[in-house]
């Protein structure tokens, strides 16, 4: 099992901008894909964006062109940074590591983007 930790949630104003963390566990983190998942209130889990272990990224057609995410293998660490929040991007978001077939997932951080 991976064990993931996110960190970097909190309250923002609409329009600004946000960079979530998830540190990952174990020796084999750069064979790893990587991704973001979302769950507001009241609503399903949806991809927010994915990286492979070769660095091709995904986006949801929600957050694309707004959210970037990245890794570092020499730190076991994968990014998302997120500008021009909006208030519907008010959700818990959660890490993701996919290993050889197993789903790992993070405990999640809050982002609430409200005035």
């Amino acid at each position: 099992q991976v064990q993931l930790v996110e960190s970097g949630g909190g309250l923002v104003q609409p329009g600004g901008s946000l960079r979530l963390s998830c540190a990952a566990s174990g020796s084999f983190f750069s064979t790893y894909a990587m991704g973001w998942y979302r769950q507001a209130p009241g609503k399903q889990r949806e991809l927010v964006a994915r990286i492979t272990s070769g660095g091709a990224t995904f986006y949801g057609d929600s957050v694309k062109g707004r959210f970037t995410i990245s890794r570092d293998n020499a730190k076991n660490t994968v990014y998302l940074q997120m500008n021009s929040l909006k208030p519907e991007d008010t959700a818990v978001y959660y890490c993701n590591a996919d290993h050889y077939g197993t789903w790992d997932w993070g405990q999640g951080t809050q982002v609430t983007v409200s005035s």
